[in-house]
């Protein structure tokens, strides 16, 4: 059986759940499932991930498909490729920020579309571990093509240079695919008043300052440092294939993804008025506060790139994000992307007569968090049972869209189940009351570790 095969992509240890022969029966799988004629590829700067690239060619070309690579990149620049080039599926090989020994697939169809295990994935994991996919036709051949230029004007057309002021900004690829793809968006802005100084900046397969995932607090050191010995503005920080983006304010202190959203969600309803906001329900006041004044339109979503993609595309939104960091927008075919938030925080932070670290503080102050904290139980069934015996009967509301969420009058609690461990994932907010989060945290602490 092929465990390499998740809900929405693929990922595995290498040697173990990934091989090179099981990534060419995987684009067997995905020619035979999609029947896409063309499908662009790219790969992450990992060791293993040429190899596995050039084993998902094999499996495409001896299925006929005409292969557009686009070499060494981010995920998001497969999405736009797939998109822009009106190729029939998209395959990036990118571990993102998993440990050293693993690596992985994630997939698209055409139009950038997500897949999933209803829409495909399960065929493909069928057909792949199978393997049966008899001699290979003919018909197949390998095009480099290059759609960074365009995909650069694409982003750099998301803010209004004549709002830019001086900024100096921290940026730190991690040693990721990153670098050179900032390096071009660097290029396409000349002339603009930003100053960058760049941290781990070249791409290293063997990460030499470490995994890129600045959603660990060990992790963020770096760019913090970074910020406050240059008295930048801002700092920015991305994952391995750069489709999640990190904040830092001027203090260098780091910006929890709930307001990032929310201040993405004011960047949007300031251009566009009445704009669709889609949003997760962990964390969703300060959002719903926010686009509600400026006139927007919010929207809830189960969490997840698929969930959020699809709904975005069913109500036309303008702008969908996760806590986790994940930024999805309808311009760029209602994917994610980790380059275009730090040019629309950028020019808020232009815009605004305040440091970004007040403007945090605003959020902060009126709509406190606890931000995500996981319990590890044994009987996650017994746990979700007992908070909702408790909360349930005095909530003002609830709602089970995703997890079980519970409006308690002056503060507002969700409650998500790990699809994959025995992990239940609470979140709490208030309006204006730190002290009433720390509390309610401590009691709901007690009640879930009450649980055998």
């Amino acid at each position: 059986m092929l465990t390499c095969f998740k809900s929405y992509d693929v990922r595995g240890r290498l040697g173990d759940d990934l091989t090179e022969d099981i990534c060419e029966a995987i684009g067997r799988a995905f020619a035979r499932v999609m029947g896409p004629g063309t499908v662009v590829t790219g790969r992450d700067i990992r060791d293993s991930s040429a190899g596995l690239q050039a084993a998902l060619h094999r499996g495409l070309l001896a299925e006929g498909v005409i292969v557009y690579d686009i070499g060494l990149c981010g995920t998001e620049e497969v999405y736009f490729a797939t998109a822009h080039f009106g190729a029939g599926g998209g395959l990036m090989v990118t571990a993102s920020h998993n440990p050293i020994d693993y690596n992985g697939i994630k997939l698209v169809r055409e139009g950038a579309r997500p897949i999933s295990a209803d829409t495909g994935l399960a065929e493909i994991s069928a057909l792949a571990e199978a393997d049966d996919f008899g001699p290979a036709v003919s018909g197949g051949a390998i095009e480099s093509r290059d759609a960074r230029p365009d995909y650069v004007a694409h982003l750099v057309g998301y803010i209004d240079r004549r709002a830019l002021r001086p900024l100096k900004i921290v940026v730190n690829g991690g040693n990721g695919a990153a670098g050179p793809t900032f390096d071009a968006v660097q290029a396409a802005m000349a002339g603009l008043p930003f100053t960058f100084v760049k941290v781990h900046h070249d791409p290293d397969g063997s990460f030499p300052n470490g995994i890129p995932n600045p959603l660990l607090p060990e992790n963020r050191a770096a760019t913090a440092d970074a910020v406050r010995a240059q008295g930048a503005d801002m700092g920015v920080a991305w994952d391995g294939d750069f489709d999640r983006c990190f904040f830092f304010d001027e203090t260098g202190a780091f910006i929890d993804g709930e307001y990032v959203v929310t201040l993405l969600a004011q960047a949007f309803c300031a251009k566009e008025p009445g704009a669709g906001i889609v949003y997760d329900p962990r964390v969703i006041w300060a959002t719903e506060d926010a686009v509600t004044r400026a006139g927007g339109t919010p929207i809830l979503s189960r969490v997840g790139h698929s969930h959020i993609k699809k709904i975005m595309r069913d109500r036309d939104a303008a702008y969908g994000g996760e806590m986790s960091a994940h930024h999805y927008f309808r311009d760029f075919n209602y994917c994610d992307s980790g380059m275009i938030p730090w040019l629309l925080v950028a020019e808020l932070v232009s815009r605004s007569d305040r440091p970004l670290s007040a403007m945090v503080a605003d959020l902060r102050r009126d709509f406190p968090s606890s931000g995500e904290v996981n319990f590890r139980i044994a009987d996650v069934d017994a746990a979700v049972s007992a908070v909702e015996a408790t909360y349930g009967p005095q909530a003002l509301s609830e709602n089970h869209l995703d997890g079980v969420s519970y409006d308690m009058g002056d503060w507002r609690m969700n409650l998500r189940r790990s699809n994959t461990e025995p992990v239940v994932r609470l979140n709490i907010e208030s309006r204006g009351d730190a002290a009433l989060v720390a509390r309610k945290l401590d009691e709901i602490r007690t009640l879930l570790e009450g649980i055998a």
